[in-house]
Order: C-alpha cells, then structure tokens, then sequence
C-alpha cells in the first residue's frame, strides 16, 4: 500500500562522468520500488531537475517517465558502454588542435587571431543528445500528466545570472532571488548543453533570456541553492542524488604524503570543480534542515501565518571519494587525451579530482553505478519510510 504523499521531486546533481553514480542510484531505487509494491509504470517522481550532467540525466528520465523502469534499465546500459569519444573529441586532430590553440591563446594572445572555445570539443555529445532526447517526448509527457515539471539550470557567462528553465503541466510564475531566476521555457539540446558546459572544458552555449541572447555555461556555477528550483515547482518531498562524497569537517587528502608538493593545474582545477558540484548542495541541505526544525516548534495552528513548509529530503551520495576511484585509470582513455591530461597533472594520483569529470569509461563508469547501486540498497528501510511503502514490507 502507497501512502497518501505531496508531490515527490527528483534532484540529479552536476558532475561529469560522476553523473554515472546517479544512474546506479536511480536503478537500485527502482528495484527497492518494485520490490515494495510500487506500480510499474507509475512516475515515482512529479517533478525532475538537474544540473550539468545531472541535466541529461533528468531530461532522459522526464521524456521516458511513462515507462520508468524501462527508462532506467536503458540509462544503465547507456552509461555503462559510454566511452570519451561519445563525449568529446579524442581524436589527434580534434583533441590536440583544440588543446593546441587554447595553449597558444594563453601564451602568445598576440597570435592567434581567433578566441579558443575551450580545452575540448564537445560535438560528440550534441549528436548523441540528439539521438537521445526527443523534446516533444517531454511535451507529451507533460499533457499527459505523466510529469509535472522538468527543469535544468545554467549560468550565465554574459550577466553572471543563474538561470533555472523549466517546462510544465500547467502555468508557473516565474520566480526571481538574488542572482537567480527562472524562465518558463521549451527544454531543447541547446539547454543540456548549456546546462552541462563544465567551465573551460567545453564550450559556452547561447540561450534566449528576456528576449535576448546570452551564453551559458554550466549550471553549477553560483549554484546558491540547488534544491530550490524544485520546491518552487511544487515539491514536497524530494529525492536528492549528488555525485560527491559528502564529508563532515575538512577531508583529508588520501595521498600520503601530496600535502608537501606544489599543487599541480589539474588539482587545483579539480579542487575548483569540487566546489562548484558539492558546497552548494551541503549548504542547501543544512539550510532545510533549519527551517524543517524550526516549523516543528511552531504550533500547527499557527505554521499557516509563514509562507515556510516542510520538506522532506532523501539524500543520497557516494560514500567513497570518487577521484579515488579515478586514480590510476588514465591509461583507459585514447592516448590524445592522456597527453594533455599528464600536462596538466591530471593523470597523478593526487591530481585525480579533474580525471573523475572527464573519465568516460566503462571501467570507470561501470564501478560508479556499482556505488550507486550499493549506497541505494544500504538505504533501503530509508527509501521504503520516504515513498510510504513501510507496510510492503511486513
């Protein structure tokens, strides 16, 4: 028996590569579902939004939502055959000229006459998201009320705006906070692409905003608050997947001894990266805790006079340290990517935190939706209590 809930939400995180972690989670949550009795081919979550890499992920799960298992059951298969190549260029020419003419922008400006887009090419990934996405899909699961809302989120490299597109079953006022909005829009190709634009690693993309035209990068970027988007939409109840290891007080580095060395690019770019995908989630979190606390002291008489509601949140992240389990697998990716990757120290140990986002390979992927699974299935009593299934289980 399903107990009587508000609307549940789905939150996928940004991430690169580590989007792979949210697809085992994804799958382990469908089994625990079925296992408990919920109905197959009912939408177990109204309202999807995702940022970055968790953008693809929540379009193909919003365009699929009619048939949730056998949309997670092809994610998995995706993510698990996917290679750098399906991602961005590896080849001699497209990946070194890229790497090539960013370099000699930084070094001799003077030069070159026109501006690098970024260190890597990203054509592969518009053509498979082509393949992919059908946007009228969404449209259709939208009219059908199979969905409430999706929505993807990007930042924007013209005004320093975060933007949150959302698409929906019916009308929503867009909503405005400091340095951020949202707009009602269409979701395309172009704003997964936008959406999923790691900074300096693939290129900017332009998007309508206002009645102009701006270029956006990704949308974890001034990501101040991350669960918002779907609370705004409607959520009561939300399901959270990050792709970090969320740690309490400081982490320490698990590399003996890396503390006395100079810190390489990619590890500073890779620390870089890691604030972008994670202090904003941890934030958020903290900050609904607050608020779910304070309303308990409110009287229930009373919780009506503040426009605060409780919501539920189940979040689910890796328990490893991802760039862990990227060390020592650069030798999986084609030989034009190790080259600028070991210029930049990213194929060191230490400086394994830029490998984790750009490691497209299954003997990566494939032990990050193992994770993902596993961390699931550890919560299972958790993920019963959150979708009202305890009875199932007696």
């Amino acid at each position: 028996m399903i107990a009587e809930r508000g609307e549940t939400g789905l939150v996928l995180m940004g991430g690169g590569a580590r989007a792979a972690y949210q697809v085992g989670v994804l799958d382990a949550l469908r089994q625990i579902l079925d296992e408990g009795g919920w109905p197959a081919r009912l939408n177990p979550y109204a309202i999807v939004c995702g940022t970055s890499a968790g953008a693809v992920n929540a379009a193909v799960i919003a365009a699929g939502c009619d048939d949730p298992g056998r949309t997670v059951r092809s994610m998995v298969a995706l993510w698990s055959a996917l290679h750098a190549n399906d991602v961005y260029r590896t080849d001699t020419l497209g990946a070194m000229g890229n790497a090539a003419h960013w370099l000699g922008a930084l070094t001799m400006g003077w030069l070159v006459r026109s501006r690098p887009r970024s260190l890597f090419d990203n054509a592969p990934l518009a053509d498979l998201l082509r393949r992919l996405v059908e946007p009228r899909r969404i449209a259709e699961r939208l009219d059908q009320g199979h969905l409430r809302a999706l929505a993807v989120t990007a930042s924007s490299y013209t005004s320093g705006q975060h933007v949150t597109y959302f698409q929906s079953r019916l009308p929503i006022a867009p909503w405005s906070r400091m340095q951020r909005v949202a707009c009602a829009a269409s979701i395309s190709i172009d704003h997964l692409l936008a959406s999923s634009a790691i900074p300096f690693v693939f290129p900017a993309v332009s998007l309508a905003l206002d009645g102009r035209r701006e270029f956006f990068g990704d949308g974890s970027m001034r990501q101040l608050a991350p669960i918002s988007p779907a609370i705004h939409l409607g959520a009561d109840r939300i399901v959270v997947v990050g792709a970090g290891h969320l740690e309490a007080g400081t982490p320490r580095s698990p590399h003996t001894g890396s503390q006395y060395l100079y810190p390489s690019l990619a590890q500073v770019a890779g620390h870089s990266l890691a604030s972008l995908f994670l202090d904003g989630l941890v934030s958020d979190i903290e900050r609904l805790t607050r608020i779910n606390e304070t309303l308990r002291l409110i009287p229930a008489g009373q919780r009506g006079h503040t426009a605060l509601r409780p919501i539920d949140v189940l979040a689910i992240t890796p328990s490893r340290r991802l760039d862990a389990m990227a060390a020592g697998l650069s030798g999986a990716l084609p030989r034009p990517i190790r080259t600028i990757l070991r210029m930049t120290g990213a194929t060191e140990r230490r400086s394994a935190g830029l490998l984790s986002y750009l490691l497209f390979e299954p003997v990566y992927l494939e032990r990050l939706i193992a994770l993902g699974r596993a961390d699931t299935h550890a919560r299972r009593a958790d993920v019963l209590a959150f979708f009202g299934l305890e009875s199932s289980t007696a």
